[in-house]
């Protein structure tokens, strides 16, 4: 390339299209322009960098070396001038068609996401949340890369660039089956120690929120498996003479769902809670702060003890008051 000067940045938007279609014609429906002028964009594109930037393929395109190299800064660069102009225009749920990607704990995607998505169900359907995975491993990383527009779960404190919430208090208690021997009896920590314990870390961690207290307490547990997945959980418990302490909210949903059964925790465990975390520059966003109003409206109403279909119409009556 010769001059950015002369340089025509609206090819670069064809040229992010490609890329993620990996298909010119597929590309140009995306654009809205017709499979020609894409491809004459292209050919504008590789002349002015004097590569190739995407071959004929079996399905497709493949990127060049010099593609794969444009791909990730482009994609950035687009995508934050769509955040700009976003946080700058009127936001009408009831009409917007825009995509919020969120990085969710996978226990506050089980107990946020249904009443969350209900409302957007109803008040605001043509907005799209796209939820991943997201914990105390990678949430810094996904929110600094603006792979994520806010963060919610159970999250250390972050940086100055970033404003949190705190939202749902945490109780937990013990999931067994139904017949397990510990329903036998007086419920003691040596007696709730001495079973092995089912623990769920989608990092792979092997320490939970109940093992410092049992430490402390001179009573260590035995892990008898660690999961990445909530899914496996209960048909684990149901097989096995495995216990399981987490979270009050999510051990409720798992014994009506699956027939297991709650039983408190026999020692103090210091509450936990979950955290909402965005950096400041979405602050004046008008749709990101209707997002925000929205999960603060849905927690609240959890933390009032409601159910989660009556939190999602309360939470709809906050949002459209706000």
């Amino acid at each position: 390339m010769k001059d950015l000067n002369s340089f025509d940045l609206n090819l670069l938007r064809v040229f992010d299209a490609v890329a993620r279609e990996r298909h010119v014609t597929r590309a140009a429906s995306r654009l809205g322009l017709s499979q020609p002028a894409v491809s004459n964009a292209l050919n504008r594109l590789r002349a002015s960098l004097g590569d190739e930037l995407f071959l004929r393929a079996p399905n497709g395109v493949e990127p060049t070396e010099l593609a794969l190299t444009l791909m990730q800064p482009v994609s950035e660069m687009l995508d934050r001038l769509c955040e700009t102009f976003a946080a700058t225009a009127p936001f009408d749920p009831a009409t917007s068609d825009r995509v919020f990607t969120l990085a969710f704990s996978e226990y506050a995607e089980a107990v946020l996401a249904p009443a969350l998505l209900a409302h957007l169900a109803q008040n605001a359907p043509k907005v799209l949340l796209a939820i991943r995975h997201g914990d105390r491993t990678n949430v810094s990383a996904l929110l600094d890369s603006g792979e994520a527009v806010l963060a919610v779960g159970v999250l250390p404190e972050p940086t100055a660039l970033y404003t949190r919430v705190r939202l749902l208090p945490e109780e937990f208690c013990v999931l067994v089956r139904p017949g397990h021997p510990l329903l036998e009896g007086a419920l003691t920590v040596e007696r709730y120690v001495s079973f092995p314990h089912l623990l769920h870390s989608a990092n792979g961690s092997r320490g939970g929120a109940i093992d410092v207290p049992l430490r402390e307490a001179g009573h260590p547990r035995r892990l008898g498996a660690v999961v990445a997945h909530l899914s496996a959980v209960p048909g684990i418990l149901l097989g096995t003479d495995m216990v399981m302490t987490l979270s009050a909210r999510l051990a409720r949903q798992l014994s009506a769902a699956h027939g297991l059964v709650t039983m408190p925790v026999p020692l103090v465990i210091e509450h936990t809670r979950l955290s909402l975390i965005f950096h400041r520059r979405f602050e004046a966003d008008q749709g990101h702060a209707w997002l925000r109003r929205l999960i603060l409206a849905i927690a609240r109403e959890m933390g009032g003890g409601t159910s989660e279909a009556a939190a999602a119409r309360s939470a709809a009556r906050a949002a459209v008051g706000d």
